[in-house]
């Protein structure tokens, strides 16, 4: 898929689930280790997990420029599969530099002590507040967050304007969502189509309040407000208006595609929703902040940031490379050529200014949960994924909540 597919998102995570079992026997080191020392040049590494030549060639420009500048140099390397690359690298003595951490994994590579804490030496770049919280870990800022993308809700505008709505009718709550789905649903088009995980039905979780886990790391699944945003998915799926992507009738691979194929009248995706809707010239579309729940406005936050490894001989010049990959002339670049968003207010601000259409997603930002990035728990969270596919089926979401609530206690623990 092009640039801002999911894929340029989802790679990454779904990537480095290989990464786990090697990086956290790896044994690690401590992340209080000293930063080089050494005079002169110096060759810094660097390992992405690339959603296509297009953010290959821009990191790589990025880098370059650093390098000329500073008299050093940088070999970027485009991981085939990011997680297990970095889990074996872990175990060895010479890991990349520099890598990007997807938020997902902060809490399992910290633990094991492959991330070099240097968030304190960056932390007056202006980050957007709850990027921070995704990076960091037990009370310690450990990395950059090198970008930032957010869900939102894409309304394809013929079918709405065929359904007799109006932008009056744009929903503001559930209730709203619920009757343009109602409307927009008609032969094999179904009024809202999304994944079938978390990352995306979490979004209604979010929106009654709820979520996973307490913002000091305690287990939250049994939480009322998780229930009752599960409970919406699954009665919009009992109305047949939503559909989970892998119900569709042919099946899609992601909540953009039956959007593209004309199979979903609307779709919550993030703003990698544009490159993917390059394949579909001829859909028309505006996108809009998701609907408020009982609990306010909600929506999911999916950030990398720029990772340094413990080991690395020459963390100083790591850091210095970061400080220039950070900047807000940076990252809309980055922006421009690859579709992410920035992750300091200053760059989000550039970036609504000469992208309107994403007004949306920029103030999502504001207020999206990033994921649960606490060591141990992605077992735990790939079974209740798997479970949270059966809703369509009937599944029952305390059940899902209960075990969720149950195994999440138990990993936390040890036990």
């Amino acid at each position: 898929m092009k640039t801002r597919s999911v894929r340029g998102i989802a790679a990454v995570a779904l990537a480095t689930t290989g990464a786990l079992a090697l990086s956290a026997c790896s044994g690690g080191f401590s992340s209080s280790t000293t930063q080089s020392t050494s005079k002169g040049p110096v060759k810094l590494t660097v390992m992405i997990g690339s959603s296509g030549a297009a953010e290959t060639a821009a990191v790589k420009s990025a880098t370059q420029a650093w390098a000329t500048k500073t008299g050093n140099t940088v070999e970027v390397i485009a991981a085939s599969d990011l997680g297990q690359q970095l889990g074996q690298a872990f175990a060895s003595s010479s890991p990349p530099d520099v890598f990007y951490t997807d938020a997902s994994k902060l809490g399992t590579y910290a633990k094991a002590g492959n991330l070099y804490a240097y968030g304190d030496q960056v932390k007056n770049a202006g980050f957007v507040d709850s990027l921070v919280k995704s990076f960091t870990y037990q009370g310690k800022f450990y990395c950059a967050p090198k970008d930032s993308s957010t869900l939102a809700l894409e309304i394809n505008t013929a079918m709405w304007t065929a359904a007799g709505l109006t932008d009056a009718d744009i929903p503001k709550d559930w209730a709203g969502l619920e009757t343009v789905a109602k409307k927009l649903t008609k032969g094999n088009v179904t009024g809202l189509v999304i994944g079938n995980d978390i990352n995306r039905s979490g979004a209604f979780m979010k929106q009654a309040g709820g979520w996973v886990v307490s913002p000091d790391g305690k287990m939250t699944a049994d939480a009322p407000g998780n229930l009752a945003g599960l409970q919406e998915v699954q009665k919009l799926m009992k109305e047949g208006v939503l559909k989970f992507n892998t119900d569709t009738k042919p099946a899609t691979g992601w909540g953009g595609e039956a959007f593209g194929k004309g199979l979903a009248a609307m779709t919550i995706e993030g703003n990698w929703i544009a490159g993917g809707m390059k394949d579909y010239p001829n859909i028309k579309y505006k996108t809009v902040e998701l609907p408020a729940g009982p609990g306010g406005k909600g929506t999911l936050t999916f950030t990398n940031c720029w990772g340094i490894a413990t080991k690395s001989p020459h963390q100083a010049a790591a850091v210095d490379l970061v400080k220039s990959l950070i900047t807000p002339a940076q990252q809309m670049a980055f922006a421009d050529a690859f579709g992410v968003m920035p992750s300091t207010t200053e760059g989000l601000k550039q970036f609504a200014a000469k992208y309107p259409e994403s007004a949306a997603f920029v103030a999502g930002a504001a207020y999206g949960q990033g994921p649960v990035n606490l060591a141990g728990l992605d077992d735990v969270m790939s079974k209740f994924n798997a479970e949270l596919a059966t809703l369509s089926k009937g599944g029952n979401p305390a059940t899902m909540l209960a075990e969720l609530q149950k195994n999440g206690k138990a990993a936390l623990s040890g036990s």
